[in-house]
C-alpha cells in the first residue's frame, strides 16, 4: 500500500515530458479540478494538446503529476534520464518509490490487536492466496453490517489495497480512467502493466469521483483515438482530497460509467473515518450497479496500522464477478500475494469489529477530525482554499491564492511546493502531481498523523485519553508551526501583489 520512500523526497522526476498516452482531460470553459473552481456543466472535457493524461514519471515512475505530451494515442518513448536531471540534490525526485506514504494515524497500535497477532506468531502454516476462510468469513460480516450481503466465495483478501489493484487492472485488461486528483497508489499500478491511465475532472464539491459529464466524454474521445477503457476507478470517501461525494453525483456517475460499459473498482478504505456521521451519507457504487462494481478496502484505513498490510475485496455475485474472482485469485497466486499469517489473524479480528476496536476507531476519527478543522482553518485564513475535510486524515489545499508570496520563495510548481512545505513543517506534505493534478498547479495533500505522532507510544496515547488534543504540547507546536509558515505566506503575498 502507497510506496515505500520517504513521502517528502519525492519530486519532479520524469514529470514533464512522459505523460500517460491518450492526453489531459480539463474542464471546457473553466477547472473542473480546482479546490475551489466551478465544475462546468455545459458540455465535456477537451483533450488538452501537450498535456499529458495520465500521472506522470516513467513507466513505473512518480506519483502523479502530468506530463506533456500529444493529445493523441502518443506510443513514442519515455524520458530515460534519471529523476531530477539538472537540478543539484534532486537525485530520487519522481520513482515511486519516493511517493508519498499511506496517511497514518499517529497513535499506538491498538493493545488488544497487538496481542492477536502476537498470538498468530507462532503459527506454522501460511495463509493461501486470496485468504482463509476465517479471515473471509470475519470480512462477509462486515459487509454484511454496512448493507452490502456478500458470501465468503465472492471475497479476496491480499497484503494490501496495492495488491488487489494491480490483480484487478491485469485481470480485465483495456484502458484505465481515475478521476483528477487521486490516490497517488492507483496509476503506478496500471503503468506497472503498460496501461493508459486517462485522468477525468471532478466537481467543485468533492473529489474522488469522476464527472459525469467529463466522463463520458473522456470515454468517447478515448475510444474515438482507438482505445479501450474498461476500468475505472474512483473512491466515495477520498484520498487525498478528505471529501465525501454526494450520492446525487455518484448515482450520476455510475449510470454514465453503466451506460459505457465500464466496470468500476470503488475504494472504500476510508468510508469508516466520517468526520460527521450524521450530517454525511456515504454510499457504496455496489449499491447501486452490483454487477459492475468490485469494492476494494485496505484496513490500514480504519482497522489495522499501515505497516500490517491486509485489504480485502468484494467482487459481483454474477457469472461475471465469478470469472473476474477466478481471474484474481490467479493474478494473486503468480505474485505470491498472500497475507501473512499474523496479519490475517488481526484483520480477522478487526473486521468483527469488537467493542474495542470500534472504540479505539471512534476515537481516532473524533481525533482527526478536530486535527483537521484546525489545519483546514489555518489554511483557508492564510488565502489558500480548500474543501473542508469530510472524512479520512488529510486535506488537500490549493495555494494558487498565494503564488506570487510562493514565487518568491522560488517555489513555481507543486514539486518546489511540496520540497518547501516539508522543509518548513518539518512533516511531508506531498504536491498534488502525486496525485495526477498538474505539475504547475500549487496544490499540495496536508495529512495530520504527523501532527499527532510525538515519538513515543505513551505520548500519542495523551492524544486518545485528553479532553482538548489541541492543547497538547506537541499538538499545538505542530498547528501553530503549520500556521505560523502560512499566515508568513499570506502576509508577503500582501505585500508581492501590488509590485
Amino acid at each position: 500500500m502507497g510506496s515505500a520512500g520517504g513521502p517528502g523526497g519525492s519530486g519532479r522526476g520524469s514529470c514533464r515530458g512522459d505523460g500517460e498516452p491518450g492526453g489531459s482531460v480539463a474542464g471546457a470553459g473553466g477547472s473542473v479540478t480546482g479546490a475551489g473552481g466551478a465544475p462546468d456543466r455545459r458540455g465535456g472535457p477537451a483533450l488538452r494538446g501537450g498535456v499529458g493524461a495520465g500521472a506522470a514519471g516513467g513507466a513505473v515512475g512518480g506519483h502523479g503529476g502530468s506530463g506533456s505530451g500529444s493529445a493523441g494515442r502518443h506510443t513514442g518513448g519515455r524520458s530515460g534520464g534519471p529523476s531530477g536531471v539538472g537540478r543539484p540534490g534532486a537525485v530520487g525526485h519522481g520513482p515511486v518509490r519516493y511517493g508519498p506514504h499511506f496517511p497514518g494515524d499517529g497513535l499506538p497500535v491498538l493493545p488488544e490487536l497487538a496481542a492477536v497477532l502476537a498470538a498468530a506468531a507462532g503459527r506454522p502454516h501460511g495463509e493461501p492466496a486470496g485468504g482463509a476462510p476465517a479471515l473471509l468469513e470475519a470480512a462477509s460480516g462486515y459487509w454484511d453490517r454496512r448493507g452490502l450481503t456478500t458470501d465468503p466465495g465472492h471475497l479476496v483478501a491480499a497484503p494490501g489495497a496495492g495488491a488487489l489493484l494491480l490483480a484487478l487492472t491485469a485481470a480485465l485488461g483495456g484502458d484505465v480512467l481515475v478521476p483528477r486528483p487521486c490516490a497517488a497508489w492507483w496509476a503506478p499500478y496500471a503503468r506497472l502493466l503498460g496501461r493508459p491511465v486517462f485522468h477525468v475532472p471532478t466537481p467543485a464539491e468533492s473529489g474522488g469521483v469522476p464527472d459525469p459529464y467529463a466522463l463520458l466524454e473522456t470515454v468517447r474521445r478515448v475510444r474515438a483515438e482507438g482505445g479501450d477503457p474498461r476500468l475505472l476507478v474512483l473512491s466515495v470517501a477520498d484520498d487525498p482530497t478528505g471529501t465525501v461525494a454526494p450520492p446525487e453525483l455518484l448515482h450520476e456517475t455510475v449510470e454514465a460509467a453503466a451506460g459505457e460499459g465500464l466496470h468500476l473498482v470503488s475504494d472504500e478504505t476510508w468510508r469508516d473515518t466520517l468526520h460527521d456521521p450524521h450530517a454525511t451519507v456515504v454510499l457504496s457504487p455496489a449499491e447501486m450497479l452490483p454487477d459492475r462494481v468490485t469494492v476494494v478496502t485496505d484496513l490500514a484505513g480504519a482497522l489495522l496500522p499501515p505497516a500490517w498490510p491486509a485489504a480485502v475485496a468484494r467482487f459481483p455475485a454474477s457469472a461475471a464477478g465469478n470469472g473476474l474472482h477466478a481471474r484474481v485469485l490467479d493474478v494473486l497466486t503468480a505474485l505470491g500475494a498472500r497475507v501473512a499469517a499474523p496479519v490475517a489473524a488481526a484483520a480477522g479480528y478487526a473486521l468483527d469489529e469488537p467493542e474495542p476496536v470500534t472504540t479505539r476507531r471512534a476515537a481516532s476519527v473524533r481525533l482527526h477530525a478536530r486535527v483537521a478543522a484546525a489545519v483546514h482553518a489555518a489554511v483557508v485564513s492564510a488565502g489558500a482554499t480548500a474543501r473542508p475535510p469530510q472524512a479520512g486524515r488529510h486535506l488537500y489545499a490549493d495555494l494558487g491564492p498565494l503564488r506570487d508570496a510562493l514565487g518568491a520563495e522560488g517555489v513555481g510548481d507543486a514539486q518546489e511546493l511540496e520540497d518547501f512545505l516539508t522543509a518548513r513543517l518539518g512533516v511531508p506534505a506531498p504536491g498534488g502531481h502525486r496525485f495526477g493534478d498538474d505539475l504547475p498547479a500549487l496544490r499540495v495533500r496536508l495529512a495530520t498523523g504527523p501532527l499527532l505522532d510525538a515519538g513515543t507510544d505513551e505520548r500519542r496515547a495523551e492524544c486518545l485519553r485528553s479532553p482538548d488534543p489541541l492543547e497538547l504540547p506537541h499538538v499545538q507546536r505542530a498547528l501553530t508551526g503549520l500556521k505560523t509558515v502560512f499566515d508568513g505566506l499570506r502576509d508577503a503575498q500582501r505585500w508581492e501583489t501590488p509590485r
